[in-house]
């Protein structure tokens, strides 16, 4: 029966995805690179914390657009589910080339399962987020957002694992109707370089949706992994 819900969850968010694609006439669009370096270490059994750094190119990967320092803790609720509770920090690049800072609190929920070749993950995500606290006259007012993504990972007996994802974001504002106004298309593989060491490299299409003069970046990624 689980088998059945992951199958129908992932083939209701793929449809979900390609009924959001905007049709929109005016478009901007840009190139990107974002890479990151994290570690996971297992505190006791079932928790483990993370910390991670990440540096994201923008505007035809000729400047950093956003830099970002994220820590977590992950509980393993059963032997498909998990949860964490996670710290991120972003300075974020503006128009004027001053750089906002935001700190932001979120919640993953993330299910799993294997029906080989195919890993279903899915995770849910709710998170508030503080810009500019002391610095704008709009700074220290949180912003809401709930996001969702479905992952399909390939296990082929190999170091290297392909995978496809898409990732719907909806902010959540009080008296508005619920509405997407993001989406995320990933392609990529991770590979086990050793028991500790992963690499994982990616192309991605990131939208916007239902505003005027929607951005569509086109972003190549890649990023280490260390584990304990």
């Amino acid at each position: 029966m689980l088998d059945r819900y992951f199958i129908k969850a992932g083939c209701l968010m793929i449809v979900t995805s390609l009924l959001c694609i905007p049709i929109v006439h005016a478009q901007i669009k840009d190139a990107g690179l974002w890479t990151s370096l994290a570690f996971e270490a297992k505190l006791v059994k079932k928790l483990s914390a993370t910390v991670s750094q990440e540096y994201r190119f923008n505007e035809n990967v000729t400047e950093l657009g956003t830099w970002i320092s994220e820590a977590g803790l992950e509980y393993k609720l059963n032997k498909y589910v998990k949860a964490s509770v996670n710290y991120r920090f972003t300075m974020k690049r503006q128009t004027n080339n001053q750089y906002s800072p935001r700190h932001r609190l979120f919640i993953d929920v993330k299910a799993e399962k294997k029906i080989k070749p195919v890993i279903f993950q899915f995770r849910t995500r709710f998170q508030e987020e503080y810009a500019d606290i002391g610095r704008a006259p709009d700074g220290g007012f949180a912003g809401y957002y709930s996001r969702n993504k479905f992952n399909f990972k390939f296990d082929l007996d190999r170091k290297w694992e392909p995978y496809l994802s898409v990732e719907l974001f909806s902010p959540l504002r009080q008296n508005q109707p619920f509405v997407f106004d993001d989406i995320r298309y990933s392609a990529g593989f991770e590979y086990a370089l050793s028991k500790h060491h992963k690499l994982d490299l990616f192309y991605m299409i990131q939208k916007e949706m239902n505003v005027n003069d929607p951005v569509t970046d086109f972003i190549g990624g890649i990023g280490y992994q260390f584990k304990l």
